[in-house]
């Protein structure tokens, strides 16, 4: 059985605060790795940014979602991931960069838990700041094409929709005791 279940959705959908959220309640979760990669880029002046090169920038997350992959603890409890391999095709398709073959190969190969929790956007949480620099309009975009790339490569997607912190949390772990069964 696979229990890695992924958290998506565009900005400003609430995904980070329900993952910290789960995180508080003991589960295991893996941080988005796109907020990581802007920190340690504008850190260094590095160009692994969306807004100076996407396709590096993409490959900056690929490297730090496939490491993550490897070293979360496979087990019968769920493991969260906020946002994960994905996302970064749902991103280069949403900024009109191709798919390389080599994301397509990882995303084939590091598979997660069939059924993906996605998060859609919500205008009274959104807001921008050093790494969140979409505006609004990008947020609904990034959550369509989310929507639209998951299926593609063989996912079931589940809507979440906005809800206090603590009703979002006991949605998603009674979905997740419906998704993932014989997890006792």
């Amino acid at each position: 059985m696979n229990s890695r279940i992924i958290i998506t959705g565009g900005p400003s959908a609430g995904k980070t605060t329900l993952v910290t959220a789960l995180e508080k309640s003991g589960f295991h979760c893996q941080p988005e790795s796109g907020r990581a990669v802007i920190k340690q880029q504008m850190d260094i002046n590095g160009d692994a940014l969306p807004w100076r090169s996407p396709a590096r920038f993409a490959e900056a997350m690929q490297a730090m979602d496939i490491n993550a992959w490897y070293q979360a603890e496979q087990s019968d409890r769920p493991l969260f991931y906020d946002r994960a391999l994905p996302d970064i095709a749902g991103y280069l398709t949403l900024v009109g960069e191709p798919i390389p073959n080599r994301l397509h190969r990882a995303i084939n190969q590091f598979r997660y838990a069939t059924d993906v929790i996605i998060l859609p956007p919500w205008k009274a949480i959104y807001k921008q700041d050093n790494e969140r620099t979409q505006s609004w309009e990008e947020a609904v975009r990034t959550y369509e094409a989310m929507r639209e790339i998951y299926p593609r490569y063989g996912y079931r997607l589940h809507l979440l929709m906005p809800a206090s912190i603590q009703e979002r949390v006991n949605r998603l772990l009674g979905l997740i005791n419906v998704i993932l069964p014989s997890r006792k």
